[in-house]
């Protein structure tokens, strides 16, 4: 059997936009994944649809080698406006720090994902709209995270940095 994709209106976007919202506040983020696809092969440009793309794949994010980054970020490096780039990649990097801590990664590891989003949303906290606050709100989750005591970063990390020094 050989079955085509087949395409929705231009008419339809918005429509399917809104579905797309809803299946990812229903935590069905492949559902709304295809259908950002349906729309960026109607309007490639379609930017709620590039944003709900990579926010949709970041959604499925698991810790593992199978998560699909470097497809996220493409999607946000293609939104036109520069502070949507910088937030959404800091987003995408605040999301997989956090999937890789949930899947037992060490600290060691996810440090390095949580320093870049902090980049992301300094960065974009510098170009920001007036009275958005979003990429401070971000910014201080991230830190927060870093302060977590459970976690005990700089011990883990001087641990691991001993680990690596080389012999005496």
């Amino acid at each position: 059997m050989n079955y085509q994709l087949k395409s929705i209106s231009r008419a339809g976007i918005a429509e399917a936009l809104a579905k797309v919202e809803l299946y990812r506040y229903l935590n069905e983020p492949e559902e709304s994944e295809s259908i950002c696809r349906d729309i960026l092969a109607v309007d490639p440009q379609q930017q709620l649809a590039l944003r709900l793309l990579g926010l949709s794949i970041t959604d499925q994010f698991t810790g593992g080698v199978s998560d699909r980054c470097r497809e996220a970020e493409e999607a946000f490096e293609r939104l036109a406006d520069r502070y949507e780039q910088s937030y959404y990649s800091g987003l995408l990097h605040e999301r997989r720090a956090k999937a890789q801590l949930r899947a037992g990664q060490l600290p060691h590891v996810v440090y390095p994902l949580l320093e870049r989003a902090l980049q992301c949303f300094a960065a974009a906290e510098k170009i920001r709209p007036t009275a958005n606050d979003d990429a401070i709100l971000r910014w201080n989750r991230c830190v927060r995270l870093l302060q977590t005591p459970s976690l005990t970063w700089e011990e883990q990390l001087a641990s691991f940095e001993a680990e690596d020094a080389p012999p005496r």
